[in-house]
């Protein structure tokens, strides 16, 4: 007993990296200025994981010669699906009375939550880039714990066939850190630029290097043998390689955004060795990490860290579908999140987490026949039974009921629309190229129809933004050569958009940030493709920084005019921060012009897609003659 006492205080200070984990992923998802890395939380989670639960065993086996094996698996039972059950139905019953829309595969998502494979049913489904703007799943976060509990399945077998076949430390901790080392690798070798990483992100065995990765520290840093006495040197030493990678964790939150392809090469697997140093520091009674993390306030989070992160989804999906135009008053609705998540997860926490863990539950029979006794010493605390139970039952019936929705969303018209846009892009541009490398640009207003055969049978039947146009708008428009660079936005507009400027070269792309259009405008510069007029449309998928908005001018150069169209995306906290991001760069950069499409279109909600950010095909002709008109009242 008296060695788990001295333990429990030298690693009180894990709550101080919980804490920095759970602020992480929550300021990502709520904060109207994002970090760019908030999602590297989890890695921090998984190498906490790996360590803690590796050195219970170690210890264990070290003081009684074996695990034992089944009590190991009744105390993480008890520790995590109180929590987790409770969360699950809870949500899958307010979906099933107040956002049916969520049904779909609702049963499967119970199940494979409650048999901690959640990760590998995201992997079979996808995760599309639309339900970015249409209603999130309040259970996606959810991969990550059934990583865990996979860990927790298997681990305490592999560790004793090591302790029992290798027995020696040092071997141990080669054979799990060239483990993690594979699994990084294979991340690398797995991803592929361009397509869609679920799953390398989900899988658990390209994303099992983390807790791998604390694992093998357990092995050679185990918290019983760490002194509280250490010389100077050495405890400044690790007092300086800790603030060191906490400094790093810190930069990389800001700095790596979750879309750069460094993340998939190594980038994760980096910041999960920060994430090692930083756990061996805080781990040592000696170092001045430990106390440093260890306030009353990290304490106190870091103990509903668990019910934090499970939380967060449901709040902000439900609380978000209710408040629809979250732009509007950012820190507002962030801060209103942020208390309803900390408040739930202390709930959670007080009533149901920690009773449930230290609940007898060999006394379950009793404790049950004693709630239906008239005279019963529970009293009114029985309606929370009646409760519990019509919770159970709603999402149940909601379970049942979502296998008569469809297993898989249909792809939406948006989608759809999109990709027939792709291949009429690609041939335009083909044909762009080739008449530009020939000196045969056209310059008569029949170009312009003749781009209409790649266009969307809508067009035809409909007027369109062309109509919009006056004949010598027409005429000035066909003999104009641009570049276009974006995102969806853009691929959505941009038949209709090369109807009206039949020498335009788009390179339009699904999830396009600002980050990524540095390379590509790069790229375009490099062949010869960028044209006096460039027309640029980011800023959908995220905000940007000031110095890549710099990179950006200054590939186009000074000589180029530059029309960049601002975001009207009211469901994201950055739409603002883009749009006066865009208008102070105005002021820095004379031959940079903002197309104020979010002004023109605000008041217009059925120009769009369900999604509030897509123009449809009604609103397409006005974004199209809209831009065009800008574009050419700027020339």
């Amino acid at each position: 007993m008296n060695q788990r006492i001295k333990r429990h205080r030298y690693i009180t200070g894990f709550d101080g990296v919980r804490t920095i984990a759970v602020i992480a992923v929550i300021l990502y998802h709520l904060m109207p200025y994002n970090i760019q890395g908030g999602y590297l939380g989890v890695p921090i989670f998984f190498v906490l994981s790996g360590y803690l639960i590796t050195d219970l065993l170690n210890q264990e086996w070290q003081q009684n010669g074996e695990i034992d094996v089944w009590g190991f698996y009744q105390r993480r039972i008890r520790r995590l699906y109180p929590g987790l059950v409770t969360m699950v139905v809870a949500t899958a019953a307010y979906i099933t009375l107040f956002q049916r829309s969520l049904l779909v595969n609702l049963r499967a998502v119970i199940v494979t939550n409650f048999l901690y494979v959640y990760n590998w049913l995201e992997v079979h489904q996808g995760q599309s880039y639309f339900d970015r703007f249409g209603t999130q799943s309040p259970f996606v976060h959810l991969w990550s714990l059934s990583i865990e509990g996979q860990f927790y399945l298997f681990w305490p077998l592999v560790l004793i066939f090591l302790w029992v076949v290798v027995r020696r430390r040092q071997p141990i901790f080669d054979i799990i850190f060239i483990g993690a080392f594979f699994s990084a690798l294979a991340m690398a070798l797995l991803f592929q630029p361009g397509q869609d990483p679920s799953r390398i992100y989900f899988g658990t065995d390209t994303r099992m290097f983390s807790i791998l990765l604390g694992a093998s520290l357990s092995i050679i840093w185990p918290s019983t043998s760490l002194k509280k006495d250490l010389p100077n040197s050495a405890r400044l030493f690790l007092d300086g390689a800790g603030v060191g990678a906490l400094l790093l964790i810190i930069w990389m939150f800001f700095q790596l955004p979750g879309e750069s392809d460094l993340n998939y090469r190594g980038g994760m697997f980096f910041f999960s060795l920060l994430s090692v140093i930083l756990v061996a520091a805080v781990a040592h009674p000696g170092a001045d990490m430990n106390r440093l993390l260890s306030n009353r306030v990290f304490s106190w989070l870091g103990k509903r860290s668990y019910g934090i992160y499970l939380y967060q989804y449901p709040v902000m999906v439900f609380y978000e579908t209710k408040v629809t135009n979250i732009a509007q008053h950012p820190w507002l609705y962030a801060l209103i999140e942020i208390g309803l998540i900390v408040t739930i997860s202390h709930l959670s926490y007080t009533y149901i987490e920690r009773p449930l863990q230290h609940f007898d539950y060999r006394q379950t029979k009793k404790v049950l026949h004693e709630f239906i006794q008239r005279d019963s010493r529970y009293g009114f605390k029985r309606a929370w039974i009646v409760l519990a139970a019509v919770v159970c039952l709603t999402a149940a019936i909601g379970s049942f009921s979502s296998q008569s929705a469809q297993t898989k969303p249909k792809t939406s018209t948006l989608q759809s629309k999109i990709a027939a846009n792709e291949k009429s892009i690609q041939k335009h541009n083909q044909k762009v190229a080739k008449e530009s490398g020939s000196q045969k640009i056209a310059a008569s207003s029949s170009d312009t129809s003749a781009t209409a055969d790649s266009s969307s049978s809508s067009s035809t039947s409909q007027q369109t933004g062309v109509d919009q146009l006056t004949s010598s708008e027409r005429q000035q428009a066909a003999k104009l050569q641009i570049t276009a660079v974006g995102d969806s936005v853009l691929a959505d507009g941009s038949v209709d958009l090369q109807q009206i400027f039949p020498q335009m070269y788009i390179d339009a792309k699904v999830g396009r940030q600002a980050s990524d259009a540095i390379g590509v405008l790069q790229g375009l510069a490099q062949q010869g493709k960028l044209a006096t007029t460039v027309l640029l449309s980011l800023g959908t998928n995220g905000p940007f920084t000031a110095d890549q908005l710099q990179q950006i001018m200054q590939i186009i150069g000074k000589q180029r005019k530059v029309f960049w169209i601002n975001t009207h995306v009211p469901t994201r906290r950055w739409q603002d921060q883009v749009n006066q991001s865009l208008q102070s760069a105005t002021n820095h950069y004379e031959n940079l012009k903002v197309i104020d499409w979010y002004t023109y279109s605000n008041s217009h909600s059925d120009w769009f897609y369900g999604d509030n950010v897509h123009p449809n095909e009604y609103g397409l002709k006005f974004y199209s003659s809209f831009v065009a008109k800008k574009v050419l009242q700027g020339e």
